[in-house]
């Protein structure tokens, strides 16, 4: 293995930048991993109960609005929950201007891209206007604290939490035997989306060793998963098919609380080692190319297996491998990826980016990012966004990211910088003869600095 500090800013972080040196080994880079997690300090994101907080201030306020419509009242109430729907949809372009900081200031690269990562592979976002805000919350709370302990623990966590439940409508699923389908007269059923999810996203992955018997069981064992607006997770019993399932071959509850057989099932899910090829496939993908080395899948699949999942060991296997450090730059940057090592390499000053209002966030990041491809947490389906490097090189992508590249740099740094010492302080030995001529050969600085960013060499990774 041949370490590049250049190569592991580029290719495991955020990008190079005028002001941060290099992250020196591949040790420092698990260190700081396992450290304090000063990014999330300096620039915090509210959790899953302040997001639920603000939902149930919004579902309140609207309950009001609708409760008031034809009274004298009514006039007040409609200002006042317009007004505070205004004020909760904006919160969300502060918090992702805080995720961007985060990107451009931190010396722990590595833990972003892991983030955005996980928070990908257990995609779950917010189907109305009220719970939009949520998928802030869900990352801060299910997704970055787990990436470094066992994959089980963050399965866990993650289907667990509020936004989830929701997304894949499991808080409406109910056992055809349960409780409160006897009281109901057998309304409302089984929805099996979020155990095919869990089987084929998020685990055994597809072709996995799994048919529909597994799906269905696993579903009436995911009975009674819920959540409430006023508690966030709960278990509810009334909701819960009674007895035991079979889930590819083993037999979950019947004896045990429901609760636990389903943690038991999402453990061993888990260990299983089709799970560890699946696990270790996307990785190799995410950071190294669409076609990456078998040697480098089957030796993270090894570590994920001897491990029980220790996804720190299997970072460390990623990172000591001789292919993820191979010099070639293959895998396209998807759009906020681009947008993030842009802003980390021009050095934007985070006092000027904290005194951006929500305007000029969605203006300058939002937008774009929805233009070139990326909508942000709004992908179409539970697998989260393409990895192909296709999904990204179209002409309307390609396209938007040329038009920011030429215009926002002006808005995000006071003064721009010279276009050659650009090129060598975010590329290092990757700025070469053909990005030092767009450097030198543009009318303008900010022209320059706009082919610079479009560069292939820029865009990939």
């Amino acid at each position: 293995m041949a370490f590049d500090p250049q190569l592991a800013e580029i290719r495991f972080g955020s990008g190079l930048s005028p002001t941060l040196a290099p992250v020196p080994s591949v040790d420092t880079m698990l260190a700081r991993l396992q450290g304090p997690d000063r990014a999330a300090d300096y620039f915090p994101i509210a959790k899953t109960d302040e997001t639920l907080a603000l939902v149930r201030v919004f579902a309140k306020l609207r309950k009001l609005d609708r409760s008031k419509r034809g009274t004298p009242e009514a006039k007040l109430a409609a200002k006042t929950f317009k007004r505070f729907r205004r004020e909760y949809l904006q919160q969300r372009d502060l918090w992702f201007r805080q995720l961007v900081l985060r990107h451009v200031t931190t010396q722990d690269s590595l833990r972003e891209r892991l983030t955005l990562f996980w928070a990908d592979h257990f995609t779950a976002k917010g189907k109305n206007r009220a719970m939009r805000p949520l998928a802030y919350g869900y990352v801060e709370s299910a997704i970055r604290p787990n990436i470094t302990g066992r994959f089980e623990d963050l399965l866990i966590a993650a289907l667990t939490n509020p936004l989830m439940l929701h997304y894949l409508d499991q808080f409406r699923s109910r056992g055809g035997n349960s409780a409160l389908s006897r009281r109901q007269g057998g309304r409302g059923g089984l929805n099996e989306n979020l155990a095919r999810e869990v089987l084929e996203l998020h685990t055994l992955g597809v072709g996995g060793p799994y048919g529909q018997k597994d799906v269905r069981q696993l579903a009436e064992l995911f009975t009674g998963l819920s959540y409430r607006i006023e508690k966030g997770f709960v278990f509810d019993e009334r909701m819960a098919e009674p007895g035991a399932e079979t889930i590819l071959g083993r037999v979950y509850g019947g004896g045990e609380p429901k609760l636990e057989a389903v943690l038991q099932v999402l453990r061993d899910l888990a260990r299983h080692p089709a799970t560890a090829d699946h696990i270790a496939l996307k990785l190799a993908v995410h950071f190294t190319q669409d076609q990456p080395d078998p040697d480098l899948v089957a030796a993270l699949s090894a570590s994920y297996r001897d491990s029980d999942g220790d996804l720190l060991q299997v970072y460390a296997a990623l990172l000591n491998h001789g292919s993820s450090w191979m010099p070639e730059l293959r895998n396209v940057k998807p759009p906020f990826d681009f947008l993030a090592s842009a802003c980390r390499g021009l050095g934007v000053a985070p006092a000027h980016l904290a005194g951006w209002e929500p305007k000029q966030i969605r203006r300058s990041f939002i937008a774009p990012l929805k233009l070139m491809g990326q909508d942000w947490q709004s992908p179409v389906g539970p697998d989260g966004w393409e990895e192909a490097d296709t999904a990204w090189i179209t002409p309307q992508g390609l396209s938007a990211r040329l038009r920011w590249a030429m215009a926002a740099p002006q808005r995000l740094v006071k003064d721009l910088p010279d276009p050659l010492g650009f090129a060598q302080h975010c590329l290092g030995a990757r700025a070469n003869a053909r990005v030092q001529f767009a450097a030198s050969a543009a009318e303008t600085r900010s022209e320059a600095i706009g082919l610079v960013l479009c560069s292939p060499a820029f865009q990939r990774r």
